[in-house]
C-alpha cells in the first residue's frame, strides 16, 4: 500500500510544469538588408532559447544564437573616403524579453540586447512568431525578423534578416 501511495505522488508531482523550458535551436537565416549583402546573403546557426514558466501568459525570454556566414561574393566594398565596410562573417545575439501565448500551441515573442558582428557590439530586436508541433511542445518552430541598428556607421544602415528556425525542446 505504500509502494502504490508513493507511485501515485510521483505522477502527481511529475506533472507539474517546470519553471524552465530550453530549446536548442538549428536556423537558416536569410539577410534582407545590409550593405554588403553580397558578401553576407545568408546564414546558418544554432541557438538555445529559455523560457521562465510562469501561470500567466507571458513569460520571460532568453534567446542566444550564433550565426555563421558561409556565402561570398568576394567583391570588396567601401565606403566614399576609401575606408573598408567590413562584411559580416558571424553574428551573436544575447537577447532578453518576454513571450506571450497566444494559445497552447503558438506564441508571440519580442526580444532584445547586445548583437556582436565583425567585433561591434550592436543593440538589436528581433519579435518571432512560434508554434510547437504536438501538445508536448518537445519540438517548436520560429519565424524571426532580426533588426540590428547602426550596423555600418557612416551611413547608420541597419542589418536586417529573416530566420527560420527548429527547436528541440533539451528540459
Amino acid at each position: 500500500m505504500i509502494f502504490l501511495h508513493c507511485f501515485i505522488l510521483t505522477q502527481i508531482f511529475g506533472q507539474t510544469q517546470r519553471k524552465v523550458s530550453t530549446y536548442l535551436l538549428t536556423q537558416y537565416t536569410n539577410t534582407l538588408h545590409d550593405r554588403t549583402i553580397g558578401n553576407n546573403p545568408w546564414g546558418i546557426g544554432l541557438g538555445l532559447q529559455t523560457y521562465f514558466n510562469n501561470k500567466t501568459r507571458f513569460k520571460p525570454t532568453i534567446d542566444l544564437t550564433g550565426d555563421i556566414y558561409l556565402e561570398d561574393d568576394k567583391v570588396g566594398r567601401a565606403n566614399a573616403d576609401g575606408t573598408e565596410i567590413p562584411n559580416v562573417r558571424g553574428m551573436t545575439n544575447l537577447f532578453a524579453g518576454t513571450s506571450y501565448n497566444l494559445t497552447q500551441d503558438l506564441y508571440l515573442s519580442v526580444v532584445g540586447g547586445p548583437s556582436f558582428i565583425s567585433g561591434q557590439t550592436l543593440l538589436g530586436i528581433k519579435p518571432s512568431f512560434g508554434f510547437y508541433f504536438s501538445k508536448s511542445q518537445k519540438l517548436m518552430g520560429k519565424i524571426s525578423y532580426i533588426n540590428i541598428f547602426n550596423r555600418d556607421k557612416t551611413t547608420k544602415e541597419d542589418f536586417s534578416s529573416l530566420s527560420i528556425a527548429i527547436g528541440l525542446k533539451l528540459f
